[in-house]
């Protein structure tokens, strides 16, 4: 096995010491949740009989944040096809070579990743209707996370695509191929594979983002858990508060972690398809000149 070049491997006290990091960051996350469980307990937080509020179907909660969750997902699920598409075109217009199109492109890029996207989602909801049209809490929060998330996608999608080595787009013009053809067979699906990861954190920021759309009244599971709060309180008091904004945390975590999990899957499929692809490169010629008419054995 051929030794590291860019750092040399931990010695002895080096392994030592990061054993003994370890161990302790691990004993202080301990505690810290040891602390915080104690703590809940003693506000009776961890009553089973809080989170069973959670489960019962005659409390309305499962029903009320499946549909909260049917809501974000739809908004999502839409903001994320259509900001990678527009992203893609406008890094694409932002290589062209001619001016007339780099240029407006560039602006809009820049435009919107400089405005704030709560901005850009006031903007549509409570603007617009003073020139003539009004959109739906719906379409004001998914065109605006499409119009802002298009615009971060657009610098990812061109990064990746300058990430790959200059060589390759030379050779590919010197076969005679067109530029649209350099990049739909040469760039793009090596850049894809390279800004996989940083593709599917903005897809999860653009997930989390929905829940600005509690500010305009659409029912994502923010605002479903805080009008369940607001419609338990004047009942129960504060008693299932914690319970419902929890649920609607984890039901965030478990998406991102599903996302997260699709994009390792991706990386791995793509990988091995990439190595069979270089394998069979190789192997080719060889069994061509071994099965050549005449070939000497």
């Amino acid at each position: 096995m051929s030794a590291p070049v860019l750092f040399d491997l931990p010695g002895p006290k080096t392994r030592a010491r990061i054993r003994i990091g370890t161990v302790i960051g691990a004993l202080v996350v301990l505690a810290v949740i040891a602390f915080v469980l104690v703590r809940l307990a003693g506000n009776g937080q961890l009553d089973p009989q809080r989170w069973a509020v959670l489960f019962d179907p005659n409390s309305g909660v499962p029903q009320a944040l499946g549909d909260a969750l049917v809501a974000t997902l739809k908004v999502a699920a839409v903001g994320m096809v259509f900001a990678t598409l527009l992203g893609l075109l406008l890094a694409v217009g932002r290589l062209s070579d001619h001016p007339w199109v780099r240029v407006p492109v560039t602006t809009v890029i820049e435009f919107f990743r400089a405005i704030p996207l709560l901005v850009v989602i006031f903007a549509l909801y409570f603007v617009l209707p003073s020139f003539g049209i009004r959109l739906s809490a719906y379409a004001a929060l998914t065109c605006g996370l499409v119009l802002y998330n298009m615009a971060v996608l657009a610098e990812v999608f061109r990064a990746g695509i300058l990430s790959v080595d200059r060589g390759q787009p030379e050779a590919a013009y010197g076969l005679g191929l067109r530029k649209s053809q350099v990049m739909r067979l040469v760039l793009l699906p090596q850049a894809i594979r390279r800004m996989l990861p940083v593709l599917i954190a903005q897809l999860v920021v653009l997930l989390k983002d929905s829940s600005l759309g509690f500010i305009i009244g659409y029912f994502e599971l923010l605002r479903q858990a805080r009008s369940l709060v607001e419609f338990f309180t004047p009942r129960f008091g504060n008693e299932y508060t914690f319970q419902l904004y929890v649920a609607a945390g984890l039901i965030y975590i478990a998406i991102n972690v599903l996302l997260s999990q699709l994009a390792k899957l991706i990386d791995r499929r793509t990988s091995r398809n990439q190595k069979v692809g270089k394998v069979a490169a190789i192997r080719l010629p060889d069994e061509g000149m071994a099965a050549a008419p005449g070939a000497s054995v």
